[in-house]
């Protein structure tokens, strides 16, 4: 009976590469019987996959139809029961078949061109609490860590000093061992990394008395971490092997250092820009003149034009946070607040007085 591989799959018969791998991850972790699913399903759905995931099978199968693969039929001696090596009962027999078992390995931890993979220390992540000005400018900050560093006696070698580094008897040098694993399918072939030298291919002819052959050890470690200008509240830097160090010669983990900004009082962050409020005494606001204004380089001194209104926003070009990314930086934005005195001398009240009377 002929089957319909792109209707298993859920797929349309134009549907790309990328899309018909995507369906079957998803449908081999819905029907795999380890996780409750349906065998039967799950052997339908590598079955469509073994030939729509091949363009030659799949042009075969879209010209013949599923009959192609059939005992007999033109997929070849052994029709689609074998899978050119793959067979339901018999299992994998060792083989190697490629991108399916690449898949599966990622999905279940098993498969045939599966690769021993190198060890990786953990990432850190700490805080740091910056000033507004600090974030604005940059700092240079040091962190205290206490972690798996390289080993201060062997360098990271294993090894006690003068001795020699040997070829692993395990694994010939090679970093890696096959291993035989039963499934539901058969014998499954499995490349690991070898547990004698841990990947490494050689290993110590005596190992460091104080890493005990690991290459690590746990200490206390300062760094100094540069803190870019312009990083705003909430951002994180990444130091590349900063983090814990990895056994056996592998890669160490990284160092995310995560940025606090603390308020100002005198100052609010928008993004780039910087904005303040300035008291204004009431003549300057009307008649004009000159007020002293702090920013983030310090004083500066703001002119005022006479009948200004209140809650007028003047514009301090460049004088905001610098772009982190790019050159320049923002503006700082003043608004100018009334400076209304609580006591008035007699003679400042006469004055008010006689402007009252002519309207002003």
């Amino acid at each position: 009976m002929s089957k319909d591989y792109y209707n298993i799959l859920g797929v349309a018969k134009g549907a790309s590469e990328d899309d018909i791998k995507k369906a079957f991850r998803r449908l081999a972790h819905e029907h795999h019987p380890d996780k409750g699913g349906d065998a039967q399903k799950f052997k339908d759905v590598n079955e469509a996959y073994q030939v729509l995931g091949d363009k030659q099978k799949r042009a075969t199968y879209d010209q013949f139809g599923s009959a192609a693969f059939e005992q007999g039929g033109a997929g070849g001696p052994g029709g689609f029961g074998d899978f050119g090596g793959f067979n339901f009962n018999q299992g994998f027999q060792g083989q190697d078949f490629g991108d399916l078992g690449d898949i599966l390995g990622e999905m279940f931890g098993f498969g045939g061109a599966s690769k021993a993979k190198t060890a990786r220390g953990k990432d850190i992540e700490v805080d740091v609490e910056l000033t507004l000005k600090e974030a604005a400018f940059g700092v240079e900050r040091s962190i205290r860590l206490f972690k798996h560093s390289t080993c201060s006696r062997c360098h990271g070698e294993g090894a006690e000093s003068g001795t020699k580094i040997i070829n692993c008897a395990t694994c010939n040098g090679q970093g890696q061992v096959r291993q035989a694993q039963r499934s539901m399918f058969g014998t499954i072939q499995t490349v690991v990394a070898c547990p004698t030298c841990h990947g490494r291919g050689k290993k110590a002819e005596k190992e460091c008395a104080l890493c005990r052959g690991l290459g690590v050890e746990r200490r206390e470690e300062t760094l100094n971490v540069p803190i870019p200008a312009g990083i705003d509240d909430g951002e994180s830097i990444r130091i590349t092997g900063g983090g814990e160090g990895a056994a056996y010669g592998g890669k160490s983990g990284d160092l995310f250092v995560r940025v606090h900004v603390k308020q100002d009082a005198r100052f609010e962050r928008d993004g780039n820009d910087v904005r303040s409020d300035q008291l204004v005494p009431f003549s300057i606001l009307v008649l004009g003149g000159s007020v002293n204004v702090e920013t983030l380089d310090g004083s500066v001194a703001l002119d005022i034009p006479e009948g200004t209104a209140a809650e007028t926003v003047f514009t301090l070009r460049g004088r905001g946070i610098p772009f982190m990314r790019s050159k320049g930086r923002g503006n700082h934005l003043v608004r100018v607040v009334p400076d209304i005195p609580r006591k008035l001398s007699r003679e400042q009240k006469k004055i008010l007085e006689e402007l009252r009377r002519e309207g002003l």
